[in-house]
């Protein structure tokens, strides 16, 4: 393990005025986004909808890297470069989706577990050599009644932790990413608490297994009220109680913490990372690793077909996340879109 190249690699994902483009979907959650827009799922259609994505002039500037599926790891963009060769050739970094998903969890009614650890040094030698300098692994906390229980919270720490710890063994920076859903009727204080845990758990996990906290990057849900409460949270309650609750759990050796967006709209998931920064000086950079929020606006003007219009939207959103991770963004900057 390389400290410094870790270290390099991790800091380089969170630099000024740029952030992660999440394009991962496995290929049942882009058949859900392609059939909004009417567009067959197949593998040449995916391709020409990541190349659309990828080859938006500018977006580099507000881009630090990408996120990709497995399968998009391994093509090639239109013109035939190699996609993750595209990315690096514009100083963006690919890196990787190396979790097979959150299942069931035993023992536990109503909660999962990520699986994807057999077998994964195997498979994180394979994607280093194709250019993947990055990585990532979502575990799943749900919010119900009676849960989260800590043997979710703990079972999905700890393979976060072997994940990680594998990860930083190949060469390769880990995004660790706890979320905690947004689903339910809860409000924003228990939301709070479940993030508050589960933070606590992950940290001592990733401690115990020796991770380098130095070459690693968080990406957790904000804390933000339920999507069925019937109180929902103002936009700046939200950043200073998502600060409250990461100032006491997450280290600040850690380079950077790359949101997750989780269903929030496009414009509240750039309005709270604006107002966190706004409130800093902060112990770590901030700022997003986004799929939804980065894309939504793309994939409906793309439409299968309408490249150019997919690309200027792709960048208007890239661009206004860029200026939020620098606390620069106003919303009056959306209406020139």
């Amino acid at each position: 393990m390389n400290e410094q190249v870790l270290n390099d690699t991790a800091r380089a994902m969170v630099a000024d005025g740029r952030g992660i483009l999440a394009a991962d979907e496995s290929t049942g959650t882009i058949e859900k986004r392609f059939k909004s827009i009417g567009v067959e799922n197949t593998e040449p259609n995916r391709r020409t909808y990541r190349d659309m994505l990828f080859t938006t002039p500018g977006f580099e500037q507000h881009t630090s890297g990408v996120i990709l599926f497995e399968e998009t790891l391994f093509q090639s963009a239109l013109d035939g470069t190699p996609f993750p060769k595209l990315l690096a050739s514009k100083g963006v970094i690919p890196g990787i989706k190396v979790d097979k998903g959150a299942k069931p969890l035993a023992g536990a009614p109503g909660e999962t577990v990520t699986e994807g650890l057999d077998g994964l040094r195997e498979r994180l030698a394979k994607y280093h050599e194709a250019g993947a300098r990055f990585a990532k692994w979502r575990a799943v906390i749900t919010i119900g009644e009676g849960i989260p229980s800590d043997t979710c919270i703990h079972t999905n720490a700890h393979a976060l932790a072997r994940y990680a710890a594998l990860c930083q063994e190949a060469g390769i920076v880990p995004i660790v990413e706890p979320e905690v859903l947004m689903d339910a009727d809860n409000t924003l204080e228990v939301c709070a608490q479940v993030t508050d845990r589960t933070l606590e758990a992950v940290f001592q996990e990733l401690y115990l297994q020796r991770v380098l906290l130095e070459g690693m990057i968080l990406k957790p849900n904000m804390v933000i009220s339920g999507k069925k409460c019937p109180i929902q949270a103002d936009r700046e309650t939200v950043a200073r109680e998502t600060l409250r609750v990461l100032k006491r759990r997450v280290p600040a050796a850690v380079p950077g913490i790359a949101f997750l967006s989780g269903g929030q709209s496009d414009e509240d998931a750039t309005a709270h990372l604006d107002i966190m920064n706004k409130l800093g000086p902060n112990p770590w950079k901030l700022t997003f690793s986004y799929g939804r929020a980065l894309q939504a606006a793309a994939l409906k003007a793309w439409s299968g077909s309408n490249a150019d219009a997919g690309r200027k939207a792709h960048l208007h959103r890239a661009k206004m996340n860029g200026l939020a991770a620098q606390g620069k963004w106003e919303a009056g900057l959306e209406k020139a879109a």
